[in-house]
This record gives structure tokens, sequence and C-alpha cells, in this order.
């Protein structure tokens, strides 16, 4: 029997449907999968012209309309309940500004059918228009919290052939089996935008419960990573957020002193750069009495969840920021000092 895909349209917000959503609709009418799929969209601020936009693209999906802007986390969680409740067997996140492959699903459905640990994977992303570059092979993490795309830029070269652990996949593409979710829980809601789809797969890992990247299911992305750099606030503050709930104390303690030295570091180039006042912000937030109880609660969660220690996941975790959109004299030169203090504290975790 054929296995049941929701597919989650990224939230729509103000003109991202005018702009992306015909060409990703169509790409989900072409799908090869011979199985039930059923599309569902959030509409964030919604309003009767976003409301006509997206039934003239889209009259088969399910709308969730959402009064105000609740967010990326709100927005995909509130489709993906509905998905779960009408009992589909997978929820194939994707987002707004994709065109799928017509094989894509079909062969994120077989690699999922492969192996049960598989919580989730993401398609091959390419950069649309970019001559075959890469957009993300899967997400990777440094021991900071800061998240970036693996391979971002690079010529595609059959670099991977088969299905490949990552630490995890970027929101755009995330092809999530419902029993995972349904044991570990939707995005976290405080992240509001940036994050949340690095934070729930390390949720689903400390669970026992893996990421992978399937290459052979291919997405194509008009993702522009230069626009979203300006929401430095939410990845500023959601990175800081992942590694306080995620680790355990005693690693905590550990990358302390590169912690410190890279806000020291953060609050010179926020200066130069013209967002230290969001710098501010973000440790405005982190000194909050709600904050605090928040993240108590967030971090007894995954604790609870946890089956498999920081040691055995440690090794998925880089000590090196690296992303060209990051490519400047003084990553390249702390780069290195923080991927030997990361080489030496890894031999030291034992927990």
């Amino acid at each position: 029997m054929n296995k049941k895909v929701a597919i989650i349209i990224s939230p729509n917000y103000k003109n991202y449907a005018k702009n992306f959503l015909r060409e990703c609709i169509e790409s989900v009418r072409k799908q090869d999968y011979q199985g039930e799929i059923k599309i569902f969209i959030t509409d964030n601020e919604t309003s009767a012209e976003s409301v006509k936009l997206l039934q003239k693209h889209a009259p088969e999906a399910e709308l969730v309309l959402n009064l105000k802007n609740d967010g990326f986390a709100k927005g995909c969680n509130d489709s993906m309940r509905q998905a779960i409740l009408q009992g589909f067997d997978y929820i194939f996140l994707v987002s707004i500004h994709s065109v799928l492959d017509k094989s894509c699903v079909s062969e994120l459905v077989k690699v999922m059918e492969s192996d049960k640990k598989i919580a989730v994977a993401q398609a091959r992303m390419i950069l649309s228009g970019e001559n075959n570059l890469i957009a993300s092979m899967g997400n990777d993490t440094h021991f900071l919290g800061f998240g970036f795309c693996r391979g971002y830029k690079e010529k595609w070269n059959n670099q991977i052939t088969e299905i490949k652990d990552i630490f995890y996949p970027t929101g755009g593409s995330m092809f999530f089996r419902r029993e995972a979710l349904e044991k570990v829980g939707l995005f976290d809601e405080e992240y509001w935008m940036y994050n949340e789809d690095q934070e729930l797969p390390w949720r689903m890992r400390l669970n026992g419960l893996k990421s992978i990247i399937a290459p052979k299911a291919i997405a194509y992305t008009k993702y522009n990573f230069k626009t979203s750099i300006k929401k430095v606030y939410w990845m500023d503050r959601n990175r800081i957020i992942s590694i306080l709930i995620c680790y355990k104390i005693p690693t905590l303690i550990l990358i302390l002193p590169p912690f410190i030295l890279m806000e020291i570091g953060h609050i010179f180039f926020s200066l130069k750069n013209g967002w230290f006042k969001s710098k501010m912000r973000v440790w405005r937030y982190f000194l909050t009495p709600k904050t605090w109880s928040y993240l108590i609660n967030a971090r007894q969660r995954n604790q609870r969840l946890r089956k498999v220690q920081d040691k055995d996941i440690i090794s998925m975790i880089t000590g090196k920021i690296s992303h060209q959109e990051f490519d400047d004299w003084k990553l390249k030169l702390i780069n290195p000092i923080f991927d030997f203090y990361w080489r030496l504290i890894r031999r030291i975790i034992f927990w």
C-alpha cells in the first residue's frame, strides 16, 4: 500500500505566493509518485486578497488562515498538525520558492522506507538558474550553534550518490516521518524563524533518530541567502537557544571560553556593520525571567527525550564555519583556533 504524503508549502506572507507559488504548485502536480499527495498552505497575516490568490494558484490545497504573522515555525506547525490529524504517513515541508523534480517525492519515500531510524530526509537542493550550483547538501552545525549549508555554491559533480547522514536538513526541504514528529514534537515556536530546522532534528538525534540527505531527490530553489542575512537577531538569538537546550551541562561549561570570545568579537563586528542594536536585543532577550522559564522548560523537554549522549553526537558537529557568505579575514583567522579547541575538548567529552 502506497504511503500518504502531505506537502506543506512554507507559510505564505504578503507577496510570497504572488512571486513564487505558481511554479512550486505546478512541480507538485507533476510528481510521479503513485500514492496520495495533499497540499497544505498556511497563510500568515491572511487577507481576502491573499486567500483569493492562493485559491487561484492552488485550488486543491487546504488552507490554514492566520490573522497575524505568527512566524515560520508556527506557520509550518499549523499545517503539519492538520496533516498529522488526517493520518498522513509522511510530511514534506517545501519552501514556497522551490520547484521539485518530478521524482522528488518518490525518491524520498523510497529512502524513508529503507530505514525506520530515519526521522527526516532532505532532497538535494540546487540553486535555480545557477548552472547546477548547490544550495544545500544538508546543513552543518558549528559547536557554538551557527548553522550553514553544506556545499553552498559549489558545482554539483556527483559528490555523493547514496544517502548520507547529515546534522540537519534545510528548512526548505524536510521530509518527516509522522511517527517521529508524534514522538518528539514539532518546531519550537519560540524560534519564530531561523534555526528551528536545526533544533528539531537535533532533538530527534538526541532520541536516537537520524537525518539524511537523499541526493537522488532533487529540488531547485530561488532562495536568496543575502536577503536573510539581515535577520541577524533571529539567527544569533536562536543559535544560542539551540546550544543551551540541546547540550549537556558539562559540554556547555567546556564551550564557555570560546563562546565568550565569540560574543566579544560579535560586539565589535556588530558595531562595524550596523547591527549593534540587534546584538543588544539578543542579550536583553536572555536577561529576562520569561526567557529563563522558557529555556528551563525547553531544556527539560529535550533532555527527557535523550537516548544518545553528547559524545555520540559531537563527531557530527564542526569546529569551523565554512560558508561562502561568511568568508572574510577575521573568520579565516579564528577558524583554525576554534577548530583546534573543539577537536581538543571532543577528546575530553565522555558523557
